[in-house]
């Protein structure tokens, strides 16, 4: 086993060399695409002003880009270690102030919408604490016996829609807040309200998946029958909780700052993930670099906070590896909850078939936006193609590209977990970077469509689910039944099969299921900014983004990608929330009844 320093040393060695890395890779954005800076730079700073070869000199010599790309990077660098990020290639203005302007308004908007996610969590668990403190919880059961599928709901909301149903009905239809703008606390309701929702059902449904496994452990029974109170068993049970979800606690709360580009680009807020959007676009690389830069020390400083305070609530225990773990209780024989996710899947097949069996490329000019009917069941869209048959049709592109890049993140952290080093440093920064930026960057290399969002979206999907893994090796690990199994010569391998393996892949693979829907709207929001699936191509998220300026004329076009997407989250809302097979009905639940048996380790 690795000693605390060397850990330590690893960790901060992987966050420094990933660092390097992705501000290295964004200062070559413009090489990488292929396009001349110079051309971009002009374009952005006067979009009439005519190329000439004499301008595009002007500019070359004026940013210095005649010395090469590696040169820039490393003045670059030298400079940002002086304090200095540079002036802004388009504007001329320093850049150092424009991204404190943008950090301040983002960690506004993400302190208040963290705020409410903390809130909404903690309404989401409280029956769940409540029944387990009183000893009425089912604690064979994930989720405190199904209750988590209102906050698996919640966390399965995409931003973007809760955003743009709050502006249509706070603002414009009641008007109650302001749609957009950035000079008054009521302007900051509406962005936390939509950035705070799915932050909070994603941290209550982290939270009652713990929680029932910390109510199966000896000492509430012990504390229970020795006259403590419910309130006094329930505080310690959340303490007991928080180290499995405070990982995940300072991923979202990067989450909230730097991938909320959509929400941040709906009300006009002028926050460092929009900066670092127009930055990309304008290829002001000065600026993006000091917005990148912004949001990776951000998520590592979030990061160490979060893991200094995970450190800290577990206390000596983990240092000694002699944490106690719950005991693997089987789960008592119950009919699984098969309506919903049955219902969702029979749906989303139905709607699917049905409109594979269609076109989706004819154009039927007569019937453009058209209302649903015999002929359009769903409508057309505005040049007049039925929606049902582009709905059917995108599937295979949203839903497909969504599942291999879930599953593929999942093998990728179980791999990951296992290194906390490389698990604590990668997932930091790669989480700190927003889809956005990630899909940009991969575009500008191997050009904009599904391939590219895939790609982009992968490598910002994983960290989360690292991070779960890393934290829940790491408490395994130092467990004191397995000092005890080491003590008397039990295998690595036979401990990580029997005993790290179980105790991790069944949480990471419900939490893999609850980022589905997730990776599902990140790969329609790449292809609503343009950035995925290129026109005439059906894929959910450009269905929705072409559909959207009709929306009061031909709402059904944007409500039926919208209402897919929903559909998709409630079945892996309803698949996640499912109770996991009973003993000796299930190859995981076999294994973990072998790993009961101490004679099994003493014998090999």
């Amino acid at each position: 086993m690795t000693t605390p320093r060397k850990e330590r040393t690893g960790v901060l060695l992987s966050r420094a060399a990933a660092l390097i890395v992705v501000i290295t890779v964004v200062g070559l954005l413009p090489w990488l695409s292929g396009r001349d800076p110079a051309l971009s730079v002009l374009r952005a700073r006067s979009a009439e002003q005519e190329p000439t070869e004499e301008a595009l000199r002007a500019v070359r010599e004026q940013l210095g880009l005649e010395s090469g790309p590696v040169a820039l990077v490393g003045d670059w660098f030298g400079a940002a270690v002086r304090g200095d990020l540079g002036r802004s290639w388009v504007s001329g203005s320093e850049v150092l102030p424009s991204v404190l302007s943008g950090l301040g308004v983002s960690l506004a908007l993400m302190g208040a919408a963290l705020l409410l996610a903390l809130v909404l969590a903690c309404a989401l668990c409280a029956r769940t604490v409540i029944r387990g403190a009183r000893g009425t919880l089912d604690t064979g059961e994930s989720g405190g016996g199904g209750t988590g599928a209102p906050a698996t709901a919640l966390a399965a909301l995409p931003e973007f829609l809760i955003a743009t149903a709050l502006m249509v009905l706070l603002s414009v239809w009641l008007g109650w807040f302001p749609p957009y703008g950035w000079q008054e606390p009521r302007h900051l309701v509406l962005p936390a309200l939509a950035l705070g929702v799915p932050a909070g059902g994603l941290l209550g449904r982290l939270a009652e998946d713990a929680l029932p496994a910390v109510f199966a452990e000896r000492w509430v029974e012990l504390w229970r029958s020795s006259g403590c109170t419910a309130g006094r068993i329930g505080r310690a049970a959340l303490r007991r909780a928080l180290p499995a979800v405070l990982p995940q606690l300072g991923l979202v709360a990067v989450g909230l700052t730097g991938g909320a580009v959509a929400v941040e680009t709906v009300f006009a807020v002028p926050g460092i993930g929009r900066t670092a959007l127009g930055a990309a676009e304008s290829q002001d690389l000065p600026l993006l670099q000091g917005s990148v830069l912004a949001l990776v020390l951000l998520g590592l400083l979030a990061g160490l906070i979060a893991q200094t305070a995970r450190r800290w609530m577990l206390g000596p225990g983990l240092r000694d590896a002699s944490l106690s773990l719950p005991a693997r209780r089987p789960a008592r024989a119950s009919r699984p909850r098969v309506a919903v996710p049955l219902a969702c899947a029979v749906l989303l097949v139905v709607v699917i078939g049905w409109g594979l069996l269609l076109d989706p490329l004819h154009v039927d000019t007569a019937a453009r936006l058209g209302a649903p009917g015999g002929a359009h069941p769903l409508g057309t869209d505005a040049l007049g193609r039925d929606v049902l048959a582009r709905v059917g049709h995108g599937a295979a592109t949203t839903v497909g590209i969504a599942v291999l890049v879930c599953l593929g993140s999942y093998l990728l952290a179980m791999i990951v977990g296992f290194l906390p080093a490389l698990a604590s440093g990668a997932s930091e920064t790669a989480n700190a970077v927003p889809p956005v930026i990630a899909g940009m960057l991969v575009a500008a290399v191997l050009g904009p469509g599904s391939l590219g969002a895939s790609i982009a979206v992968a490598l910002v999907s994983w960290p989360a689910l690292a991070a779960h893994a890393a934290a829940l090796v790491q408490e395994t690990r130092a467990a004191g039944h397995l000092t005890a199994q080491r003590a008397i010569g039990s295998p690595p391998r036979w401990i990580l099969l029997h005993h790290l393996l179980p105790a991790v892949a069944g949480p990471v693979a419900r939490h893999a299921v609850l980022r589905l829907p997730g990776i599902a709207l990140a790969l329609a929001s790449l292809g609503f900014l343009g950035l995925g699936a290129q026109p005439p191509a059906p894929e959910w998220g450009l269905t929705l983004s072409e559909s959207l300026p009709y929306v009061e004329r031909a709402p059904w076009a944007v409500l039926t990608p919208a209402a897919m997407l929903l559909l998709l989250a409630m079945l892996a809302v309803s698949l996640s929330t499912l109770p996991a097979p009973a003993a000796g009905r299930g190859p995981i639940a076999r294994v973990r009844a072998r790993a009961l048996r101490p004679e099994r380790s003493t014998a090999r």
